[in-house]
């Protein structure tokens, strides 16, 4: 008697466990890996920075973890290496997201893009693009965290970054982009019109060409500009991090019409996974209050 209530006290127990931890479906390929919440309320498509990827994304972005249980599926993306992009370039991203998500039969509902560093300025630029199009993709929501989202300004940084010689990585990156940006799309003096059509938005003009539609739906800006990290290590103020620009992209939002726009500062949260303090990291997203605004 008493072996049969024990075996049926642990059937009991391994029964609730499997109700409360159903099996998340989880699809790998060179360019993407989704987790499919089997209670799916949301969508969340996040972008990395320039030189990661999705194991980066999945170390770094401590907010992942386990978040398929709250009901919410994630594609986390290879698409890095890019600042900007051309029309040719957001048709085919639109039509690879498409694709992987028509495939794999997920529902085009609730769909939440995010992105860091310059993964922000993608989702950013493809998040306005789904909208102005009437993409079957139709983002409720973007997010950013601190990213580069005026390139005039951040070909100028870097410009300043490698006069300033503070620091070999800042000195590295600097001639980084000031090479890349004349390659690809020339400097900001001779061809401003060209930053205007890749750049999310551009301070000196005030161009908007590429957010008007992101007045439409949720936003956040994610910064966490530490002063005192930054003088000591770079040798910056506020006005040149990237949070300055954030926070005027923030405004411009608000002027065109924007009623569902944060912009949020942190503070003591940039540590990386192998413990480094860092304030450009994915960990300044705090989870509790992401799930929240995804599931709202």
């Amino acid at each position: 008697m008493k072996i049969n209530c024990l075996f049926i006290l642990i059937s009991s127990i391994v029964i609730a466990c499997k109700v409360h931890n159903p099996e998340i479906k989880q699809i790998h390929d060179e360019n993407y890996e989704l987790r499919i919440s089997p209670k799916q309320k949301a969508i969340l498509i996040l972008f990395p920075c320039f030189p990661c990827d999705i194991e980066n994304t999945k170390t770094e972005a401590k907010f992942l973890k386990d978040i398929e249980h709250e009901g919410i599926t994630t594609l986390l993306l290879n698409y890095n290496q890019k600042l900007f992009l051309a029309d040719s370039d957001k048709k085919e991203l639109a039509n690879l997201l498409n694709k992987i998500l028509d495939s794999n039969k997920i529902k085009n509902e609730n769909i939440y893009i995010g992105g860091f560093s310059s993964g922000g300025n993608i989702a950013f630029l493809l998040s306005n693009y789904l909208l102005e199009t009437k993409n079957k993709i139709s983002p409720k929501a973007l997010f950013v965290v601190d990213s580069p989202l005026d390139l005039e300004e951040l070909y100028y940084g870097a410009i300043k970054d490698v006069k300033k010689n503070s620091h070999p990585d800042a000195v590295a990156e600097g001639n980084f982009i000031i090479e890349l940006f004349e390659k690809e799309i020339g400097k900001p003096s001779e061809d401003i019109d060209r930053y205007k059509a890749m750049s999310p938005y551009l301070i000196s003009c005030k161009s908007t060409t590429n957010m008007q539609n992101l007045s439409k739906i949720k936003t956040r800006f994610y910064c966490e500009p530490d002063l005192d990290w930054q003088m000591k290590n770079r040798q910056r103020n506020y006005e040149d991090l990237n949070a300055y620009k954030m926070e005027i992209v923030h405004q411009a939002l608000l002027t065109i019409g924007s009623t569902q726009t944060e912009f949020i500062k942190t503070t003591n949260r940039g540590i990386r996974a192998n413990g480094e303090r860092h304030p450009h990291s994915w960990n300044i997203v705090e989870r509790k209050s992401l799930i929240k605004w995804i599931l709202d």
